[in-house]
């Protein structure tokens, strides 16, 4: 299942930086972070959906506030 969602993101890096942590997670097929659209677009197990973006907030936080520029 393919979806999209408003995030904020800080810089282009940054982005590059939550696309890996979010496509580590298990279930997650692909992941696009646009820093220019502050978009993400997330195509993941459906029966998961719910932990895996509980897991992709999670690993976005840790970006922006330990491994951000």
């Amino acid at each position: 299942m393919k979806k999209t969602y408003k995030m904020e993101v800080d810089c282009a890096n940054c982005a590059a930086k939550m696309e890996d942590a979010i496509r580590k997670i298990e279930g997650v097929h692909d992941a696009r972070v646009n820093f220019m659209t502050q978009k993400l677009v997330l195509d993941c197990d459906e029966d998961r959906l719910d932990a895996i973006l509980k897991e992709a907030k999670k690993a976005c936080r840790r970006v922006d506030s330990v491994l951000c520029c």
